[in-house]
C-alpha cells in the first residue's frame, strides 16, 4: 500500500502530541506524590512500562527528573523499586518546559501592587518608587559600560536588555546615529498599569550612558509602533 508523502510526518506530529501529552501527566504526578515508580505512571497515563521507562530516560537526560532508590521495606527481597522525582535544582527548567503544570503570576502580582499603591500612597509614592529603581538600573548599566567607547556602551546595554528579555539589539542608522532597538517589552503588563514606568526606562538610558550622550526615543509600543527603539548620538 502507498500512503501519501506526508503521512509520515503527520503520524510524527500525533506522537509528538501525545507524547507531550504524557510528560505533562507525569510531571503533574511527580509534582502531587513527591516520587512514584515507572510501573505507577504507566498504569496512570494508559501506556506501556516500556514506553514509560523510555519517557522517563529522556526526561532524565534533560535534568527535569532523576532516581531516588527507597530502601527495601523488609517485607520484600531483591533490589528496590526504583522511584522517580523531580529534579528541585531545576525547578526553574521544568517550569519553562511544563508552563500549565507550573504557572507564573508575577506580572499579576507587579500590576496588583502598582495599583494598590497609587491607591493607597498616592502618585508620589509611585514616582518615588520609579525614581530608586531607576537609580539602581542605571548604576547596574553604568558598571557593564564602564570605560567604553560610545558604540561598545551601546552595545553592552542591548545585551544587559537582551539578557533581561527585552530581544534588544544595537544598530548603525543611516545617518551615523547608534539605535537601541526592543522588538519585545518584558514589562508590559506593568507599563499599562503605570505610564511612569516607560519615561522611567528613558531616564535610565540617558543616565546610564551618560551627559556625553543624547538619547531619543523614536519608535514607542504603547503608541502602536509595534516596538520601543532609541537613537543616541555625542552630544
Amino acid at each position: 500500500m502507498n500512503f501519501p508523502s506526508n503521512y509520515l510526518r503527520y503520524s510524527d506530529i500525533l506522537h509528538a502530541v501525545a507524547s507531550g501529552q504524557t510528560k505533562q501527566r507525569m510531571i503533574e504526578h511527580l509534582q502531587v506524590v513527591s516520587s512514584s515508580t515507572a510501573p505507577e505512571m504507566a498504569r496512570i497515563c494508559g501506556v506501556t512500562d516500556a514506553a514509560m521507562r523510555q519517557h522517563l530516560e529522556q526526561l532524565e537526560a534533560e535534568g527535569l527528573v532523576c532516581r531516588d532508590l527507597q530502601p527495601n521495606s523488609g517485607t520484600t527481597r531483591g533490589r528496590p523499586a526504583v522511584h522517580w522525582v523531580l529534579n528541585h535544582d531545576k525547578l526553574q527548567s521544568i517550569s519553562d518546559s511544563f508552563p500549565e503544570t507550573f504557572p507564573d503570576r508575577h506580572h499579576d502580582l507587579a500590576v496588583d501592587l502598582l495599583v494598590g499603591m497609587a491607591e493607597t500612597l498616592g502618585p508620589e509614592a509611585i514616582q518615588a518608587v520609579l525614581t530608586r529603581r531607576g537609580e539602581r538600573l542605571a548604576k547596574h548599566y553604568q558598571n557593564l559600560m564602564a570605560d567604553l567607547p560610545l558604540a561598545d556602551r551601546v552595545q553592552q546595554l542591548a545585551a544587559a536588555r537582551d539578557a533581561e528579555g527585552y530581544r534588544a539589539e544595537s544598530s548603525v542608522a543611516p545617518d551615523g546615529s547608534l539605535m537601541l532597538i526592543e522588538h519585545h517589552c518584558a514589562i508590559a503588563q506593568a507599563a499599562e498599569a503605570c505610564a511612569g514606568l516607560c519615561e522611567s526606562e528613558l531616564v535610565v538610558f540617558r543616565t546610564a550612558l551618560g551627559p556625553d550622550t543624547t538619547v531619543e526615543r523614536v519608535q514607542f509600543a504603547p503608541a502602536g509602533d509595534g516596538r520601543c527603539s532609541y537613537r543616541i548620538s555625542p552630544r
